[in-house]
C-alpha cells in the first residue's frame, strides 16, 4: 500500500463502499504513503461524515497492526536464537516463508475492476443470475491468478481473503449468510475447470500426476475427501453442468419449434433458461454468430433477444427505451445541429400532410431515434441504413420508408445479414442495444458516444450522460 498511486488509492476506497470521498483524495493528492501517515485530525479534516472517518480509520489501523506482525515476524526469523535452531529450521522453515508470502499477497491485494455490466448489477445491490455470478466468479479467478504469478493453485487462506474482500465490498451478495461458503465453492471449481484441461503446465502436470487425476473425472476420491481443504483444491473436477445428451435434446426441441407457426413461448422460455450457460459460453469463446443462431434460433426474435438481455442485466431494455424517447424527442427535434438534417426536412414535409395526433407523434419518435447519430456527432451509417443497403458488420437498424405509416420497415442488421423483422422504432432501437450485449460485440468508435448515452439511460448510473 505505501507505493500506491493516488489512483490505486481512490480504487480501494470505491471496493470499500467510501466512493464519495474519492473526489476530495484527489484533490488533496492522497496517495498509498500519505494515506498510512493520515492521523486523527487530518481524517477529520479530509472527511466530513463520522461514519466513514471511523471506517477509514478502521482500515488504516488493521492495515498498520497486518503490516506490524509480518514485521516482527521477520525480525524473529533474522534474530532467532541458535540455541533453538529448530524454530526456523526444516518444516518450520518452510512454514514459515509460506506464511510470510501469504502475508504479502493478503495485505497488497484489492477486487478488480469489474466489466461495465457487472458493475451495473453490483450498483443495483441485486443478487446476480447464474449468467452473471459466471462472470464475477472468471473475473475474480483470472485476478487471482495474476496475483499469484500465474499459479492456478491458491490456498484456503487466499481463497477466504478474496471472497472476504468480494462480501465485504458487496455485502448484499452474502445470501442468508451462506454466501461465503457458496461463492468459496464456486471459485474453488473455477479454478479446477480450468486446470481441468492443461497439458503443458509444469506445475498442473505434477499435482495432477501426485494426486492421480483422470480426464474427465468427476467425483472426488476417498483420498481426496480425507485430505485437508488446502490440498483437496489440486484434485480435479469437471464444474457441474447439463451432460451433453440433454443439451442436445433442448436444442433440438428448440429448432423443431422455432419451424412451427403456434409455438409454447412458456416452453420456449424455459428451455432457452436451461441452456443459457452453453450459449454464454459460445459467445464468450466468439462461436460464429450463424453457429449461435442455428442451435438457438429463438435470438432472431425480438422478445427473446430482450428476455436475454434482461437475463444478463435485469433490465428491461424495451420498457427503458420507450421511456428514453419519450422524454428526449421533443428536446432532440428542437437542436440545432439537426436543424437541416434529410431526416429532420423528410420529417417536416410528411408532418404537413397529416393530423392524427398519434401518426404526427410516431413520426417524431421516428425521427428522434434516428437522429441521435447526428446529434453526438457519430457516423449515422453504422446505426441505420435509411432507405439503403445495409453496409457495416456490427449490429445496424436497416430503415425503409420511415415515415409512411403503411409501408415502413425496420430491421437489426449483425454481420450484413437480417437478424430481426421489427414492429416500429422503439423496437428497432432497443433490439440494437440489446444486440450489442447479447452477442458481445464491441461498439464502434464512430458510435460510441450514442450508444453510451443510451446505455447510461438503459443502467441507471447515476450520472448519465446527456444530450449535447
Amino acid at each position: 500500500m505505501e507505493n500506491w498511486s493516488v489512483d490505486q488509492v481512490c480504487n480501494w476506497l470505491r471496493q470499500r463502499n467510501l466512493g464519495e470521498l474519492v473526489p476530495k483524495f484527489r484533490e488533496e493528492e492522497v496517495s498509498g504513503a500519505a494515506l498510512l501517515a493520515l492521523n486523527d485530525r487530518m481524517v477529520q479534516q479530509l472527511v466530513k461524515k463520522i461514519g466513514h472517518q471511523a471506517v477509514l480509520m478502521d482500515l488504516i489501523n488493521k492495515y498498520q497492526q497486518q503490516k506490524s506482525g509480518l514485521e516482527s515476524l521477520t525480525y524473529c526469523c533474522k534474530t532467532a536464537s541458535p540455541e533453538f535452531p529448530e524454530v526456523i529450521s526444516g518444516k518450520n522453515l518452510k512454514s514459515f516463508f509460506a506464511r510470510y508470502k501469504t502475508l504479502q499477497w493478503t495485505s497488497s491485494y484489492a477486487l478488480p475492476d469489474f466489466p461495465y455490466d457487472v458493475k451495473c448489477i453490483l450498483a443495483e445491490k441485486k443478487c446476480p443470475d447464474h449468467s452473471m455470478r459466471i462472470r464475477i466468479i472468471e473475473f475474480l479467478q483470472a485476478d487471482m491468478t495474476k496475483y499469484l504469478e500465474g499459479s492456478l493453485y491458491p490456498n484456503s487462506q487466499q481463497y477466504n481473503v478474496v471472497v472476504n474482500a468480494l462480501l465485504q465490498a458487496y455485502p448484499f451478495l452474502d445470501e442468508d449468510g451462506n454466501g461465503f461458503l457458496l461463492w468459496k465453492r464456486a471459485l474453488k471449481d473455477r479454478f479446477k475447470y480450468v486446470r481441468r484441461p492443461i497439458e503443458d503446465d509444469e506445475q498442473v502436470l505434477r499435482n495432477k500426476c501426485k494426486f492421480g487425476h483422470r480426464r474427465g473425472q468427476t467425483r472426488k476420491s476417498s483420498f481426496a475427501e480425507n485430505k485437508p481443504d488446502d490440498v483437496q483444491v489440486q484434485v480435479e473436477e469437471e464444474p457441474v453442468h447439463l451432460e451433453g445428451s440433454a443439451m442436445d435434446v433442448h436444442i433440438k426441441w428448440l429448432k423443431e419449434e422455432y419451424m412451427k407457426t403456434q409455438r409454447n413461448w412458456k416452453e420456449v422460455d424455459n428451455r432457452m433458461n436451461v441452456t443459457i450457460e452453453i450459449r454464454r459460453k459460445m459467445i464468450s469463446n466468439k462461436a460464429p454468430l450463424k453457429d449461435i443462431l442455428r442451435l438457438f434460433p429463438f435470438l432472431r426474435c425480438p422478445y427473446q433477444l430482450f428476455r436475454e438481455f434482461q437475463l444478463l442485466t435485469h433490465m428491461d431494455i424495451y420498457k427503458k427505451t420507450v421511456e428514453i424517447l419519450e422524454i428526449y424527442s421533443e428536446n432532440i427535434l428542437s437542436l440545432y445541429v439537426v436543424r437541416n438534417n434529410p431526416i429532420n426536412i423528410m420529417l417536416q414535409e410528411n408532418l404537413k400532410r397529416h393530423t392524427e395526433e398519434d401518426i404526427l407523434k410516431y413520426m417524431k419518435t421516428t425521427a428522434a431515434c434516428l437522429l441521435l447519430p447526428d446529434v453526438f456527432g457519430d457516423d449515422s451509417s453504422l446505426f441505420a441504413a435509411v432507405n439503403e443497403e445495409v453496409k457495416v458488420v456490427t449490429p445496424v437498424l436497416e430503415v425503409k420508408n420511415p415515415f409512411n405509416v403503411n409501408s415502413c420497415e425496420f430491421a437489426l442488421y449483425v454481420g450484413r445479414e437480417e437478424l430481426a423483422q421489427l414492429d416500429d422504432c422503439t423496437m428497432a432501437l432497443a433490439a440494437l442495444v440489446a444486440a450489442f450485449h447479447v452477442f458481445d460485440i464491441p461498439c464502434p468508435k464512430r458510435i460510441h458516444r450514442t450508444l453510451n448515452f443510451l446505455e447510461s439511460l438503459v443502467f441507471e448510473v447515476r450520472s448519465p450522460a446527456s444530450l449535447p
